[in-house]
């Protein structure tokens, strides 16, 4: 992996694939790098140079006690600095979020695809002091509790459901990257509703969503469309509950940049 220094000092560890026009792929809550490898790997086919990003606090990626979203907006910068200033970006969930707040805060980029960003506009929000908790929670040594916490509250997965990722294999990735749910908790909560900003930017802007997918997301992709009349809103059938298909989402990156 490549390294790039945010204005903090932290390393921001990334993989490239492929040749072309540079497009940086911005990970969700759990996401490390390698989980950007499929879609990285349909954008390489499609003629880009697709770049997948270790988040703050994640994998081979450095962490600072107390990183805000101002940081990881930075951390972006520095990617981009590091592979091309005309770079396109894919956020996807919170990354799609991560995204559109760095636009607003100036952060260069091309053009900007949201792919299910999980805006709740003031509607059912988590309790108001969920990132506080769970960064208690990865003080005392209880990473898998903060994990079980961000996936009941921040997330809202069924407790069932929560229960047998519990119990399956991939439960030691995600405690791994434990303190990343504050800083997803912290974004979420200071951006839940997209400022002005956000809203204003001026850069070519594609929101993404699944047919069949979480309704909160359904709401969040389609009242985003509606904030941003410049912005394009594509319905992608073969992306299903939350995840992006990775062919699918290349094919309408190609088809638009």
């Amino acid at each position: 992996m490549k390294t790039a220094t945010s204005a903090d000092g932290t390393p921001i560890a990334f993989d490239e694939v492929g040749d072309g026009p540079p497009i940086v792929i911005v990970g969700g809550a759990f996401s490390v790098a390698s989980d950007g490898a499929p879609i990285a790997e349909a954008l390489a086919k499609q003629g880009f140079r697709a770049v997948t990003v270790d988040r703050r606090g994640r994998g081979a990626s450095g962490d600072r006690r107390g990183s805000t979203p101002e940081d990881e907006a930075d951390d972006l910068a520095a990617v981009i600095d590091a592979v091309g200033r005309d770079a396109i970006v894919l956020g996807h969930s919170s990354g799609a979020v991560l995204g559109l707040f760095a636009a607003a805060r100036g952060v260069p980029m091309r053009a900007l695809f949201l792919s299910e960003p999980p805006f709740r506009f003031g509607v059912d929000e988590p309790a108001a002091d969920l990132p506080e908790r769970l960064q208690r929670l990865v003080d005392e040594g209880r990473r898998d509790d903060a994990v079980v916490t961000f996936q009941l509250e921040g997330v809202e997965l069924p407790p069932q459901m929560v229960e047998q990722i519990r119990q399956s294999d991939m439960f030691a990735s995600l405690v791994a990257v434990a303190q990343s749910t504050v800083y997803d908790a912290t974004l979420t909560r200071q951006v839940s509703t997209p400022t002005a900003e956000m809203l204003a930017v001026s850069q070519p802007i594609t929101i993404l969503r699944g047919e069949r997918t979480f309704p909160m997301l359904v709401a969040s992709a389609d009242r985003l469309a509606q904030a941003m009349p410049h912005a394009e809103l594509v319905i992608v059938p073969e992306s299903v509950m939350h995840r992006p298909d990775p062919d699918a989402t290349a094919r309408v990156v190609r088809e638009r940049v």
